[in-house]
């Protein structure tokens, strides 16, 4: 589930806080954060994760009430709920594209689920770069195997930053398709930040969560 009340966020040196509108959500439901580019979609997105920590307001995503957990909680309930593909994707350099979906189960001390990685890879179009290294990667091919990452080990809750912004349409098309069915399937709660028009397109059934524009966020205390 998603529950956000009088959530607020303020940069060091910001003349204003970011603001962001209440929700309620279900488990299993399907989100799309909108709004223009400096209206806080990575900032909520990075609140939701745990990553950020809010200034006020009421926060609970999934089983955690984000502001009541020490950091050392916190990164428990992201290993154990939590799949997220940033904009930054950070694949580790040295490692091939096997071992870098390897890392969710080395780090959370499970024995990696082979069948489940040859799945994703095959799922979305991968099985050729599979011991091929990051560099050796095209971006929309690296952002593919972010996306694997994050959803290897069923989270309850996934969040996505721009997760379509360097595919081609057919590939955009698997993406979602394998987003959307995660959250069928899985019953997870699916929040995607996006200025693409074509995730609208296929996840029709989404609820739009709409972020006030940056000249509105000028006038907030």
């Amino acid at each position: 589930m998603l529950l956000v009340e009088g959530l607020t966020y303020r940069y060091r040196g910001a003349p204003a806080a970011l603001q962001f509108p209440d929700l309620r959500a279900g488990q299993g439901s399907q989100m799309l954060l909108r709004g223009a580019s400096g209206s806080g979609k990575s900032t909520l997105l990075a609140l939701l994760a745990g990553l950020l920590t809010a200034a006020s307001g009421r926060l609970q995503v999934g089983s955690a009430d984000l502001r009541q957990l020490t950091a050392r909680q916190a990164d428990a309930w992201r290993g154990r709920e939590l799949g997220f593909v940033p904009q930054r994707l950070h694949l580790s350099p040295g490692l091939d594209v096997l071992h870098n979906l390897a890392l969710p189960y080395v780090a959370a001390g499970q024995a990696v689920d082979h069948a489940r990685v040859q799945d994703l890879l095959d799922r979305l179009g991968l099985q050729a770069c599979a011991h091929r290294r990051p560099h050796q990667l095209s971006l929309g091919q690296a952002q593919r195997v972010a996306l694997a990452r994050a959803v290897l080990r069923r989270p309850r809750v996934v969040l996505a930053d721009e997760p379509t912004a360097h595919l081609d349409d057919a590939t955009t098309a698997a993406v979602l398709k394998l987003l959307a069915e995660l959250a069928s399937s899985e019953h997870a709660t699916l929040v995607i930040a996006t200025h693409d028009a074509r995730v609208a397109q296929v996840l029709q059934q989404a609820q739009v969560w709409q972020l006030a524009a940056p000249s509105e966020l000028e006038s907030l205390p």
